[in-house]
Protein backbone atom coordinates (compact mmCIF):
# COMPACT_ATOMS: atom_id res chain seq x y z
CA UNK A 1 0.00 0.00 0.00
CA UNK A 2 2.51 2.35 0.98
CA UNK A 3 4.21 2.01 -2.76
CA UNK A 4 0.82 3.04 -4.01
CA UNK A 5 0.49 6.77 -2.48
CA UNK A 6 2.73 9.93 -2.68
CA UNK A 7 3.79 10.78 0.67
CA UNK A 8 4.95 13.89 -1.42
CA UNK A 9 1.22 15.37 -1.21
CA UNK A 10 -0.29 16.23 2.06
CA UNK A 11 -3.73 14.44 3.39
CA UNK A 12 -5.52 16.95 3.06
CA UNK A 13 -4.23 17.60 -0.91
CA UNK A 14 -5.32 13.71 -1.62
CA UNK A 15 -8.28 14.65 0.13
CA UNK A 16 -9.13 17.51 -2.22
CA UNK A 17 -8.30 15.53 -5.13
CA UNK A 18 -10.51 12.72 -4.71
CA UNK A 19 -13.99 15.22 -3.45
CA UNK A 20 -12.95 17.06 -6.48
CA UNK A 21 -12.95 14.32 -9.21
CA UNK A 22 -16.19 12.55 -7.71
CA UNK A 23 -17.74 16.13 -8.08
CA UNK A 24 -17.46 16.80 -11.05
CA UNK A 25 -18.18 13.34 -12.03
CA UNK A 26 -21.43 13.36 -10.15
CA UNK A 27 -22.13 16.65 -10.71
CA UNK A 28 -22.25 18.07 -6.91
CA UNK A 29 -23.58 21.12 -6.61
CA UNK A 30 -25.91 23.16 -4.04
CA UNK A 31 -28.28 21.17 -2.57
CA UNK A 32 -26.53 17.98 -3.17
CA UNK A 33 -25.31 15.83 -0.32
CA UNK A 34 -21.81 13.51 -0.05
CA UNK A 35 -21.56 11.41 2.55
CA UNK A 36 -18.12 10.77 3.69
CA UNK A 37 -16.82 7.76 6.05
CA UNK A 38 -13.42 8.04 7.02
CA UNK A 39 -11.28 5.44 9.01
CA UNK A 40 -8.29 7.69 10.47
CA UNK A 41 -6.51 4.44 11.77
CA UNK A 42 -6.71 3.04 8.49
CA UNK A 43 -5.02 6.55 6.90
CA UNK A 44 -2.41 6.26 9.14
CA UNK A 45 -1.81 2.35 8.66
CA UNK A 46 -3.27 0.29 11.52
CA UNK A 47 -6.43 -1.61 11.23
CA UNK A 48 -9.67 0.39 11.11
CA UNK A 49 -11.19 1.46 15.06
CA UNK A 50 -7.63 0.97 16.68
CA UNK A 51 -5.66 4.00 16.51
CA UNK A 52 -8.14 6.96 15.58
CA UNK A 53 -6.43 10.47 14.80
CA UNK A 54 -7.64 13.81 15.51
CA UNK A 55 -4.83 15.52 13.68
CA UNK A 56 -5.45 13.52 10.69
CA UNK A 57 -9.64 14.18 10.62
CA UNK A 58 -8.33 17.79 10.67
CA UNK A 59 -6.43 17.22 7.95
CA UNK A 60 -9.18 15.46 5.57
CA UNK A 61 -12.05 17.82 6.81
CA UNK A 62 -9.70 20.72 5.42
CA UNK A 63 -9.66 19.17 2.50
CA UNK A 64 -13.60 18.17 2.18
CA UNK A 65 -14.18 21.71 3.18
CA UNK A 66 -12.06 23.31 0.34
CA UNK A 67 -13.80 21.80 -2.25
CA UNK A 68 -17.25 21.98 -0.72
CA UNK A 69 -16.95 25.68 -0.44
CA UNK A 70 -16.00 26.18 -4.31
CA UNK A 71 -19.00 23.58 -5.11
CA UNK A 72 -21.56 24.33 -2.87
CA UNK A 73 -22.88 20.74 -2.12
CA UNK A 74 -23.50 19.74 2.02
CA UNK A 75 -21.80 16.99 3.37
CA UNK A 76 -22.50 14.77 6.08
CA UNK A 77 -19.75 12.65 7.85
CA UNK A 78 -20.39 8.86 8.89
CA UNK A 79 -19.88 8.24 12.36
CA UNK A 80 -18.47 4.18 13.38
CA UNK A 81 -20.96 1.35 14.24
CA UNK A 82 -21.06 2.41 18.09
CA UNK A 83 -23.07 5.66 17.48
CA UNK A 84 -24.57 3.28 14.66
CA UNK A 85 -23.31 4.99 11.70
CA UNK A 86 -25.06 8.12 12.28
CA UNK A 87 -23.91 11.07 10.10
CA UNK A 88 -23.20 14.64 11.21
CA UNK A 89 -24.97 17.43 9.01
CA UNK A 90 -25.41 21.12 9.43
CA UNK A 91 -28.57 20.96 11.12
CA UNK A 92 -29.59 23.83 8.48
CA UNK A 93 -29.27 20.43 5.55
CA UNK A 94 -31.11 17.76 8.93
CA UNK A 95 -34.03 20.63 8.57
CA UNK A 96 -33.77 21.29 4.75
CA UNK A 97 -33.81 17.13 3.95
CA UNK A 98 -36.03 16.19 6.92
CA UNK A 99 -33.36 13.80 8.30
CA UNK A 100 -34.13 12.26 11.70
CA UNK A 101 -32.14 13.66 14.53
CA UNK A 102 -30.60 11.56 17.18
CA UNK A 103 -28.88 12.33 20.17
CA UNK A 104 -25.07 11.93 20.64
CA UNK A 105 -22.02 13.81 20.57
CA UNK A 106 -19.06 11.82 18.29
CA UNK A 107 -16.03 11.42 20.44
CA UNK A 108 -13.13 9.64 18.90
CA UNK A 109 -13.67 6.39 20.84
CA UNK A 110 -17.42 6.66 20.19
CA UNK A 111 -18.38 7.81 16.67
CA UNK A 112 -14.70 8.36 15.45
CA UNK A 113 -12.01 10.88 14.98
CA UNK A 114 -13.69 12.21 11.64
CA UNK A 115 -16.79 12.53 12.90
CA UNK A 116 -15.69 14.13 16.05
CA UNK A 117 -13.91 16.76 14.58
CA UNK A 118 -16.57 17.40 11.76
CA UNK A 119 -19.12 17.76 14.75
CA UNK A 120 -16.99 20.56 16.56
CA UNK A 121 -15.94 21.95 13.20
CA UNK A 122 -19.43 22.61 11.80
CA UNK A 123 -21.17 26.05 12.25
CA UNK A 124 -24.76 24.34 14.21
CA UNK A 125 -23.59 20.88 14.47
CA UNK A 126 -26.29 17.77 14.98
CA UNK A 127 -26.64 13.63 14.31
CA UNK A 128 -28.49 12.67 11.81
CA UNK A 129 -29.92 9.23 11.70
CA UNK A 130 -29.46 8.29 8.53
CA UNK A 131 -29.01 9.99 4.95
CA UNK A 132 -29.98 9.43 0.98
CA UNK A 133 -26.46 10.99 -0.37
CA UNK A 134 -26.06 11.43 -3.93
CA UNK A 135 -22.51 10.30 -3.62
CA UNK A 136 -19.91 9.14 -1.42
CA UNK A 137 -16.66 8.66 -0.33
CA UNK A 138 -15.31 5.76 1.35
CA UNK A 139 -11.67 6.28 3.13
CA UNK A 140 -10.67 2.96 4.70
CA UNK A 141 -13.34 0.89 3.99
CA UNK A 142 -16.39 2.16 6.65
CA UNK A 143 -19.17 0.40 4.58
CA UNK A 144 -20.96 3.79 3.52
CA UNK A 145 -23.29 2.47 1.21
CA UNK A 146 -26.09 2.32 3.59
CA UNK A 147 -26.34 6.32 3.32
CA UNK A 148 -26.59 6.50 -0.75
CA UNK A 149 -29.47 6.61 -2.89
CA UNK A 150 -30.37 3.45 -3.90
CA UNK A 151 -28.85 3.35 -7.49
CA UNK A 152 -24.57 3.75 -7.03
CA UNK A 153 -22.58 3.87 -10.09
CA UNK A 154 -18.80 2.88 -8.83
CA UNK A 155 -16.21 6.13 -9.35
CA UNK A 156 -12.36 5.32 -9.51
CA UNK A 157 -10.90 8.60 -8.45
CA UNK A 158 -7.25 8.71 -10.01
CA UNK A 159 -5.94 8.53 -5.83
CA UNK A 160 -7.05 4.92 -5.22
CA UNK A 161 -5.11 5.79 -1.46
CA UNK A 162 -5.44 8.48 1.00
CA UNK A 163 -2.29 8.13 3.46
CA UNK A 164 -2.60 3.91 3.68
CA UNK A 165 -6.08 3.78 3.33
CA UNK A 166 -8.25 2.24 0.29
CA UNK A 167 -10.66 4.97 -1.36
CA UNK A 168 -13.86 3.46 -2.90
CA UNK A 169 -16.51 6.20 -4.11
CA UNK A 170 -19.78 6.43 -5.69
CA UNK A 171 -22.10 8.55 -7.09
CA UNK A 172 -25.79 7.88 -7.76
CA UNK A 173 -28.31 8.38 -10.39
CA UNK A 174 -31.94 8.17 -10.29
CA UNK A 175 -33.63 4.60 -11.52
CA UNK A 176 -35.06 3.66 -15.29
CA UNK A 177 -37.91 3.24 -15.76
CA UNK A 178 -40.45 2.01 -18.24
CA UNK A 179 -38.56 -0.88 -20.50
CA UNK A 180 -38.18 -1.00 -24.02
CA UNK A 181 -40.27 1.76 -25.40
CA UNK A 182 -39.39 4.48 -22.47
CA UNK A 183 -37.43 7.54 -23.20
CA UNK A 184 -34.39 8.89 -20.74
CA UNK A 185 -34.12 11.82 -22.22
CA UNK A 186 -36.05 14.72 -24.22
CA UNK A 187 -34.18 14.58 -27.32
CA UNK A 188 -35.08 10.79 -27.69
CA UNK A 189 -38.94 11.44 -28.27
CA UNK A 190 -39.98 10.32 -31.53
CA UNK A 191 -44.08 10.51 -30.60
CA UNK A 192 -44.78 6.95 -30.11
CA UNK A 193 -48.23 6.00 -28.44
CA UNK A 194 -49.10 4.30 -25.39
CA UNK A 195 -51.23 1.89 -26.86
Amino acid sequence: MAGQLDREISLEAQTASVVRELAEAAGLKVGRLLVVGVSTSEVAGSRIGTAGALDVAQQLLAGVESVRRAYGFDVAFQCCEHLNRALVVERAVLERLGFMEVAAVPVRTAGGSMAAIAYRSLDDACLAMNVQAHAGIDIGETLIGMHLRPIAVPFRPSLRWIGEARVTAAYTRPPLIGGQRAVYTLEQEDGGNCD
